[in-house]
Order: structure tokens, then sequence, then C-alpha cells
């Protein structure tokens, strides 16, 4: 096993399960299997799936049920939902869910939460009507989680696999100061979505820092290792024209990096390219060491997060790897 666990560092992952073009929702989740075993293998910290619906490029909709599968296929990893989105849900409902996932899998469990629909309004509206979801307002809905989690002893309804100690470690996740300041205030871990808004990761971990007693922070980023720059800037062609073709209204699953190769690129798109490009890191290790330093200087954060969207799964397996190595070159500063 490599040393990454006992590095100052901790890398962690967060998975889509991504439907890539030509693939199946089936092989998109055994790709998951097998990725979480790997880092496992490898001495990744964390291992968290979201919750996503109607989404024709993401198999990842049901995080409860998948954490589990991958707590049983796995036997270090810290395994979690990033995250449930919990406007969705009856608050007591995702208690139990998680409740019975940490006394199953005592001290390996994490849940993440966040607030955004997931998907588009016409699924979600089948999720979870409008008038529910909007009901109270998120940080009551929170709230109410939190003390499903943490009953009176005398309450008289309980979500009651929580009784006795089976209470998961509570992340908010959020892409803005705004969210930081919730979390803050709420005594929360935060894990903040820098691969949705890599340019205000500083200033929201600033937010935190500032008014959180007891911060617990992490950072998630979208990161491409390739054994050379060229390689990986070939690799993260796919997501960039996945990228473009949203701009420009067409949703398309992640296409291969031939296929993006040979796209008629217009001058405009190139431009609107370069403008969008820096919000995925990619490199070979040295270079992507030290794009990771960067935000573990800007954030003081010991814990960065990796998604990464690449066509080929024995490719992103291999920046799995090729990351792990690097991890002892990385350090806290603050």
């Amino acid at each position: 096993m490599s040393g990454l666990r006992q590095a100052d560092v901790r890398l962690s992952v967060l998975d889509t399960s991504p439907i890539v073009q030509g693939s199946t929702p089936k092989q998109a989740l055994e790709n998951t299997v097998d990725l979480a075993i790997l880092a496992d293998t490898l001495g990744y910290h964390r291992y968290w799936v979201p919750e996503h619906h109607s989404m024709r490029g993401v198999a990842s909709s049901a995080p409860a049920v998948l954490v589990n599968h991958l707590a049983n296929r796995t036997q270090h990893l810290r395994v979690g939902a990033g995250g449930v989105l919990l406007p969705n849900h009856a608050p007591i409902v995702v208690a139990e869910q998680f409740g019975t996932l940490t006394a199953l899998h005592p001290g390996r469990i994490d849940l993440g939460i966040g607030r955004a629909p997931g998907g588009p309004s016409s699924a979600v509206e089948r999720v979870r009507p409008e008038r529910e979801r909007t009901a109270k307002p998120f940080r009551e809905q929170l709230e109410e989680l939190l003390g499903w989690l943490n009953p009176a002893q005398d309450a008289r309804i309980k979500a009651i696999p929580v009784v006795g100690g089976n209470v998961p470690p509570v992340w908010l996740l959020g892409s803005s100061p705004n969210s930081a300041e919730i979390a803050a205030s709420l005594g929360l871990a935060y894990a903040y979505a820098g691969h949705l808004n890599l340019e205000m990761t500083g200033e929201a971990a600033r937010v935190y820092r500032e008014k959180a007693s007891s911060p617990r922070l992490l950072v998630s980023l979208s990161v491409i290792v390739a054994e050379d720059d060229e390689r990986a800037e070939w690799l993260a062609g796919s997501t960039r024209l996945k990228v473009l073709s949203r701009i420009r209204g067409n949703r398309i699953q992640l296409p291969s990096p031939e296929d993006a190769a040979a796209y008629p690129y217009t001058e405009d798109d190139r431009a609107e390219i370069a403008v969008r490009s820096g919000s995925v890191l990619v490199g070979s290790p040295d270079t992507v060491t030290k794009q990771l330093q960067k935000v573990l200087d800007d954030t003081s954060t010991n814990e960065i997060m990796v998604t990464t969207p690449v066509y080929d799964h024995a490719a992103r397996r291999r920046s799995y790897e090729l990351l792990a190595s690097l991890v002892e070159r990385l350090s806290v500063t603050g």
C-alpha cells in the first residue's frame, strides 16, 4: 500500500459514475466500484458519490444505495454522499438511511448535504413536488435533519437507526461564501465545490475559517493527470468539448478524446474553451503538483477531493494512480 495515508495532505475521490458516449449506466456503476477498490488500495481517504436525476451522463442517482455497496466492496475508505440533496427528501428519511449505513459500517460513513435540484426541473418535480421542496427554507430543513441525527432523550419520535451513536459526520456542500457561512454557523464541516466554482475557492475558505469555531474543510477539484502535459491535454479535450457543447445549448455525454480532437472548432469556440479551461487542473505530475499546492496555499485545507472527467476508464484509473504518487510532494502551509 502507498504511504498516502501517512501524508499531511489527504486525497479523496468524488465520482459521479459518468456515462460516457457509447456506454451504459450499468458499465458506469461497475467502473465506480472498480475505481473505489483501486482508491482503497492506493490509500485515498474518502470516496463520495452524488445525487442526480434524469441526467443521461450520470449514473449516480441513489447515493445511499451506492454508498452501502461501495462500503461492502472496500476496507479502509470513508464512503459517503457528495451529496444528498436535502430538499428532495424528508429529513427523517435521510437520517434513517445514513443512521442505518453508519450502524452497518461504523466509522466509515459520511453524509454530505447539498441544496441543488440535481437535474432538470421536470425530473426533480417527480422526485418531490416543489411545494414540498420549498415548504421550509433550506436552513430549517438542515436544522431538522440535525435534530433527527441528535434526538433528545425523551423525544417521542426518533430516527431509530441513529440511536446508540450511529450518527455520521455531516458535511455541508457548497460553491459560494454564503454556503460557507451556513456551515460555520451550524458547526458543520464544509466541502467546497471548487470543480464548479474554482475562482471563489479562496474566498469561500477564508469566510468559513473566519466564522467557524472548529473548521473542517475539504476542497473538491476537477483534475486530470497523465505521464506528460501533452497527453493530459489530449485527455482533457473530452471534457472541454462537453462544456463547450453545453454552452452552445447542446448537452452531450462525455465524448472520446479522438472525437474531441477531430471536432471542427471555430475561433469563437477556441476562445470560449480558453476562458473555461482553468476550471480543470490538467498536466503531468509535476504540473499538477504545482496547481494543487496553490489551492492548498490559498485555502489551508489538508484535503483535496478529486473528480476526473476522462472518457477511458483505464486512463481515469491511471490519473488517480499518478495523483497518489505525488501527494508526498504536497504540504499544508496554513
